[in-house]
């Protein structure tokens, strides 16, 4: 029986998705359907503070955009219409990623590798479509290991990160503790979400997210690393934790270990 699990958020986790993939696939979806839209770094990085490529859709249509693309005013046609951007633009984003054009984070597929070895549940517990996530798993990990992935995506609850209901339904279906868990995250939204749930947190910093406040992560980290190509930089250890070279499954073993001593500690 698995003992021990590690779940991994998809998008600035597994791949700096959100610059190099999503914002272009957007981008590309407007000209596509002549909506006067174009989102820049800058927009983009405020958008996701918004959980889930079709909620950023809906926030856009305002009524003076609405009147200005000629879109429907009808709540439930306007459904339809972030239905169909959306459904092209995971398109677009599955085309970009299976062509090599997003490469994964450093350490990522090391640690993968280690942790099925070791025994170790492996989940992927985000906000985007089921799609996107099975190609981004399979780019950076490969057809083979990516089957062993349970993944929790999309639509399959109704309140996005920042709310904790995916990490639930994750615990829910794979049968875990929330002690029994460690999350990789990089935005504080994720880790928000995370947290809420009760599991010890592993922050590793995209390009959206280095001002964040990561507040109650155990471990904050540039990358999970791959030494000595690219060595793992501890950017906060709150409980002391230190890392040579990269993130391994025993420097995860110990992060929580040392997490979850510090939250049962009396008066804290």
């Amino acid at each position: 029986m698995t003992s021990n699990f590690l779940i991994f958020d998809c998008d600035g986790v597994l791949a700096d998705t959100e610059r190099d993939g999503h914002l272009p696939a957007f981008n590309e979806t407007f000209e596509h359907f002549g909506a006067p839209i174009r989102w820049s770094q800058d927009d983009y990085a405020e958008l996701l503070r918004i959980g889930g490529g079709k909620e950023r859709l809906a926030s856009v249509l305002t009524p003076e955009l609405v009147k200005e693309a000629g879109l429907p005013t009808d709540p439930r046609q306007q459904r339809d219409v972030v239905l169909s951007w959306h459904a092209y633009k995971t398109a677009r984003y599955t085309d970009m990623v299976r062509a090599g054009r997003l490469p994964g984070r450093p350490g990522v597929a090391r640690i993968v590798a280690e942790a099925h070895d070791a025994g170790w549940g492996l989940a992927v517990a985000s906000t985007s479509a089921e799609e996107s996530v099975r190609a981004v798993l399979e780019h950076v990990v490969g057809p083979e290991l990516s089957t062993h992935f349970s993944v929790f995506a999309g639509d399959d609850v109704a309140a996005k990160k920042p709310a904790p209901d995916i990490y639930q339904l994750a615990l829910a279906q794979l049968g875990a503790s929330s002690t029994s868990a460690i999350v990789i995250e990089d935005s504080h939204v994720g880790l928000t979400a995370a947290l809420a749930a009760g599991l010890v947190t592993v922050v590793t910093q995209s390009s959206y997210t280095a001002d964040e406040d990561f507040s109650g992560a155990a471990l904050v980290v540039s990358s999970l690393g791959d030494y000595p190509a690219d060595p793992t930089v501890v950017l906060d250890s709150p409980h002391g934790t230190a890392i040579v070279g990269h993130v391994g499954i025993d420097d995860l073993i110990r992060v929580r270990a040392a997490a979850l001593s510090a939250n049962s500690t009396p008066g804290r």
